[in-house]
Parts: C-alpha cells; structure tokens; sequence
C-alpha cells in the first residue's frame, strides 16, 4: 500500500498544468482564489477515482482517450495563452512587495475542468486503480477511503506549488521579473500541452 501512495506523490507533485497554474498565481497573490483552485483539482480527482475505482477503466476507450487528451492540451495552451497576455497587464507599482494581480485564471469551476480533462490525471490514476488497488485487495468502501486519501494528496500537490510561489514573489521588487516569471510559466505550461498532445496522438 505504501507503493500507492509513492506513486501518487511521485506524479502529483511533479510540475503540471495545475501546479503551475498554482505557482504562477502565488507570484502574483492570488491566494484566496488559489485556495479553490487547489480544492477544485482535489474534487475532480476524487471524481476520477471513484469513477474508475468502483468501473475499472472499461469506461475509458482509446478513442475517448485521445479525444479527452487533445482536449486537455487544448485547454492547457488556452491557459498559456491568458497568462501570458496577463503578464503584459502587470503595473510598474508594488504593492505589498508584490505585483498587481492580472485577470483571475483560477477558481474552484477552472480547477476541477482543468483536472478532469488534464491527461495527467488519468496518468496518475489507471495504474492505480487498474492496478495498485487490485494488488493491494482494496475493494468496496476501502476505494472510497483510499479515493478520500489520494483526493487529500491532490489538494496538497498544487497548494505547495501556490505557497512556493508565495515565497518567491516576497524576494522579487522588481515588476519586470514578474512580466519575465509569468511568461516563463506560460512556456511551460505551452510546452506540457504540446507535449501531452503528442503522447496522447503517438
């Protein structure tokens, strides 16, 4: 069981749209917000587990898989795009030793879209179910608890990533770092969708 949550950690916690997204809205301050961005990350996984854990992953064809994927990447580089054009927007003022928070990109409703249709999720979760919970006995209401746990983890996952960005954002004075941060994040987020398209095509 141990093996289960390694894995979960393992891939929830490595850089990803969500994480990203997380970060990048800690450089510019968007903790409340970010907050239900992480607990909408959290549901849409609790979702999938529960989804996947109590039907194994019959429900999920190659077909759809590639349809979900492409639409996940698609809404990844759409969320590239508007940090990026949110980082133009950024003032030369500083307040409270950080930037003036662009256009909100995260909520709870863009946390749970962005991770139900983020292919990474479902990376994360069909060895687990199909699987780690088979090799493990874990059937019946030890799936709902185990979902609870992993759900638990996806929260953490992003609400690490926003709380590191917070950090940072208090060592940087200058606003044309922000501008550089935020299109950074949005390169990277541009490359993870590329990327995810191209796994999930090939």
């Amino acid at each position: 069981m141990v093996e289960i949550l390694l894995y979960a950690f393992g891939i929830m916690y490595t850089p990803g749209p969500a994480n990203l997204l997380s970060l990048n809205a800690g450089l510019n301050g968007e903790i409340k917000n970010t907050l239900r961005f992480c607990m909408g990350v959290a549901c849409a996984m609790l979702i999938l587990f529960l989804l996947f854990g109590y039907t194994g992953a019959w429900l999920i064809t190659p077909d759809s898989q590639l349809v979900i994927g492409l639409l996940g990447s698609c809404y990844i580089a759409y969320l590239a795009y508007k940090i990026a054009r949110g980082s133009q927007q950024i003032t030369d003022k500083i307040s409270a030793d950080k930037a003036q928070p662009g256009p909100r990109r995260t909520g709870f409703r863009s946390g749970l879209m962005l991770q139900l249709l983020n292919p990474k999720a479902f990376i994360a979760i069909l060895p687990i179910v199909t699987v780690q919970f088979p090799a493990a006995y874990i059937s019946g209401v030890s799936i709902l608890l185990w979902s609870l746990l992993l759900a638990g983890l996806a929260f953490g996952a992003p609400g690490s990533y926003l709380f590191m960005g917070v950090r940072l954002s208090k060592l940087i004075s200058q606003p044309r770092y922000f501008r550089w941060l935020n299109n950074a994040m949005a390169l990277l987020l541009l490359y993870v969708a590329i990327e995810l398209a191209f796994k999930i095509s090939g």
